[in-house]
């Protein structure tokens, strides 16, 4: 005989790993890490200064 398989078990681990692999990809696409993040924000403050230094009034 061969063995049962539970068929809504597959499903969902399927589902799960889809969903996984979905959440691994989106982290490598969007993730930034909190210094990245500091280092951007740094950049653009630094910009908005010189930006707002050479502007005539």
């Amino acid at each position: 005989m061969s063995n049962v398989t539970n068929l809504n078990q597959f499903r969902k681990t399927k589902a799960r790993a889809e969903k996984r692999a979905k959440a691994d990809e989106n982290a490598v696409k969007f993730g930034r890490t909190k210094a990245q993040k500091a280092l951007d924000k740094a950049q653009a403050e630094k910009a908005k200064r010189e930006l707002d230094g050479k502007s005539t009034t």
